[in-house]
């Protein structure tokens, strides 16, 4: 390596990505059931309660019999200003009670419009868990990279709330590490020992340094909130799941918009069809 290519090293290593905090303002929600009337208004009170934290002053309820097919849906929303989509699984189906998917009118709102929609457990399916709606919020946000990710961890901060507590989160998947490694090992001037140690530590040092630029940004505008960091190789959907229990977590966010593909983004789409059992924020 030259001079000039260890100095670059130092240079790049010293630099720290930085969070910088935007206030989420959501005024305007709108809750999509199938019920009718009377069943819609009972769930709308469920979930106007939930987000009672949230201020919000604008809400409009779509019944059952307002909408027939996924096009349906999308022509009532459309041309309309919405902060936040509240909904649950396989609308107009009875899929709900088997965790196979989330339903075509779901899947059509998390890629077709632009507004982030919170999944809540099925009203009729009774699988929600008993703190799936605590008033005191503890909140996982995760992300296949959890450095630079400023509208997520806006987000997180606005659904904890200034007294609850947030953990982020960054599991480098360590299947996929062993076989880079490997890969390096198979390189006769590179020095895997070396390589796996300093590549091991590099991974996990960005997220790192990112969540604390997040824990002292938020500090000074929340400063009774508690932010966690979880950075670690591990299983990632195992994992995830295994946190989400442990830590009694009753919201999970996370991306499900991908611009280069239909389906939902990255890890997002199995850890939504996993956990059934409490609300998920999808931006």
């Amino acid at each position: 390596m030259t001079t000039l290519d260890q100095f670059e090293s130092i240079f790049k290593s010293a630099v720290k990505p930085l969070y910088r905090h935007k206030v989420v303002s959501i005024d305007r929600a709108v809750i999509v059931t199938d019920l009718d009337q009377t069943a819609a208004g009972t769930f709308a009170k469920q979930v106007q309660q939930l987000l009672a934290p949230q201020r919000i002053t604008d809400w409009e309820i779509v019944r059952g019999d307002q909408y027939n097919s996924t096009l349906d849906l999308l022509r009532l929303l459309e041309g309309k200003t919405i902060d936040l989509i509240c909904c649950y699984r396989n609308l107009h189906s009875h899929a709900w009670q088997h965790p196979h998917s989330l339903g075509s009118h779901l899947d059509v709102l998390i890629q077709k419009t632009s507004s982030p929609v919170l999944i809540l457990p099925h009203p009729e399916a009774g699988y929600a868990y008993a703190h799936a709606y605590d008033s005191a919020r503890k909140v996982l946000a995760m992300t296949d990279h959890m450095t630079d990710d400023d509208v997520l961890v806006n987000y997180a901060a606005e659904f904890t709330g200034a007294n609850g507590r947030l953990h982020l989160a960054h599991i480098e998947d360590a299947a996929t590490f062993a076989r880079y490694i490997e890969a390096i090992s198979k390189i006769e001037t590179i020095d895997t020992a070396n390589a796996e140690a300093t590549i091991k530590h590099q991974l996990l040092k960005h997220p790192r340094d990112y969540i604390d630029s997040c824990r002292a940004a938020l500090a000074t505008k929340y400063p009774s909130m508690t932010v966690d960091a979880i950075v670690a190789y591990g299983h990632q959907l195992a994992d995830y799941l295994a946190y989400v229990d442990e830590l009694q977590i009753n919201l999970l966010l996370m991306h499900g918009k991908d611009e280069d593909q239909m389906a939902m983004h990255g890890l997002s789409y199995p850890l939504a069809i996993e956990l059934r059992q409490i609300p998920l924020l999808i931006i």
